[in-house]
C-alpha cells in the first residue's frame, strides 16, 4: 500500500488540480537526522481551536528549518525563519500547531499569493515520503478527480478550504471518499482548522466584510491549527489512523509568496527530507528540540 494522507489549508479561494514540474533539479538524495521527532502528550481539555496559540505556551514544539522540498539547498531557505511543530491528544482527538514567522500576505481569491500549509502522514507502510507515495504512475496514466463540496460526502471543503486528500504520487491524489475506480459514501473530512496571524487587532473569526484586519507587509507570526479524531471511519484505506503509544510518519509543507509572487503547487518549502515520526504518547514526557537545516494524507 504507497497511499499517503494530505491535508491542506489555503487562506483564500482553493482547487485540486495538477502539481506543475514536481521534478527534482537533480537525483533524489536524503540525509535526514535520526533524533528528529514530533511528541503528541496527552492533555486532555486543553486546547481550543481558534487559530492562537495561547493555550499551547507551556506545549513543547520541534523546531524545523524550512527548504524547499525539490531543491533542498540551504541558500533558498525561507528566509522568515523555522517552522514550530507542536502536537498532542486528548484520547479522542489529535491536535497540531503551526507556528511561523512571516509578513502577513492576503489577496482575496487568489489562493496563491496567500500563506497555506499542509500535513502529510504515511497510510501504507511502504509508501514513501519522495514523490508522495511513490507510486510509478504519472500525469498521462492518472488524473485526479475535480474538488467537490463537502455535501456530497467527500474530503472537499469548498468554502474553508480545508481538504482532505490521499495520494500515489504528486499526480495521483484524490479527495477523501473518491477514487480511480468508484466513490464510497464513508469518505469524508474529519478535519477541522483554525489560521491566525498576530498582527490582527481583532481577537475573534475572520468576517470577510471586515477583511483583512491587518495590511499586507505587517512583520508577525503565522499560526495554524488543526484536530482530527484520532481513528475515523474509514473503510477504503485513505486516512491515517492513529494509535495511542504508537508511531506514526508525517510531514509538513509551506507555501509562501515571496516578494508578492503567487506561488505553485511543487514551489514548497518542507520540514525535512524524509518522514517526521509523531510519537501519540501514553502518558507525558517533556522534549524540547530543534532540527537543524536540511507526503499519504494530505491537509
Amino acid at each position: 500500500m504507497l497511499r499517503v494522507l494530505f491535508l491542506l489549508l489555503v487562506l483564500a479561494s482553493a482547487s485540486i488540480g495538477r502539481v506543475s514540474s514536481h521534478e527534482e533539479s537533480g537525483e533524489w538524495s536524503c540525509e535526514s537526522n535520526s533524533e528528529i521527532r514530533v511528541d503528541a502528550e496527552f492533555k486532555p481539555g486543553l486546547i481550543t481551536l481558534d487559530g492562537h496559540a495561547d493555550d499551547w505556551k507551556d506545549i513543547d514544539g520541534f523546531d524545523f528549518s524550512l527548504l524547499p522540498a525539490l531543491d533542498r539547498d540551504a541558500e533558498n531557505e525561507y528566509k522568515g525563519g523555522k517552522m514550530t511543530v507542536k502536537a498532542l491528544h486528548d484520547g479522542h482527538d489529535i491536535f497540531f500547531m503551526l507556528q511561523v514567522d512571516g509578513e502577513y500576505a492576503y489577496s482575496k481569491g487568489n489562493s496563491n499569493k496567500c500563506p497555506s500549509v499542509a500535513l502529510m502522514f504515511q497510510i501504507g507502510e511502504n509508501a514513501s515520503y519522495h514523490n508522495m507515495g511513490g507510486c510509478k504512475e504519472d500525469r498521462s496514466t492518472c488524473t485526479n478527480k475535480t474538488c467537490k463540496d463537502n455535501r456530497d460526502g467527500n474530503g472537499g471543503d469548498r468554502f474553508g478550504h480545508l481538504v482532505d486528500v490521499y495520494a500515489w504520487n504528486p499526480h495521483c491524489r484524490y479527495l477523501d471518499g473518491i477514487g480511480p475506480s468508484a466513490n464510497d459514501s464513508s469518505g469524508q473530512n474529519d478535519w477541522k482548522g483554525a489560521w491566525w496571524h498576530n498582527s490582527f487587532t481583532v481577537h475573534s473569526g475572520f468576517v470577510e466584510e471586515e477583511s483583512p484586519y491587518a495590511e499586507n507587509g505587517k512583520k508577525g507570526t503565522y499560526y495554524f491549527e488543526f484536530s482530527r479524531p484520532l481513528r475515523t471511519m474509514d473503510r477504503l484505506q485513505q486516512d491515517a489512523q492513529f494509535t495511542i503509544g504508537s508511531l506514526s510518519m508525517m510531514s509538513v509543507a509551506f507555501w509562501y509568496p515571496v516578494d508578492g509572487q503567487p506561488w505553485h503547487g511543487s514551489g514548497h518549502y518542507s520540514v525535512n527530507c524524509d518522514w517526521v515520526p509523531l510519537d501519540v504518547s501514553l502518558g507525558t514526557s517533556s522534549l524540547n528540540k530543534s532540527a537543524p537545516s536540511g507526503f499519504v494524507e494530505c491537509c
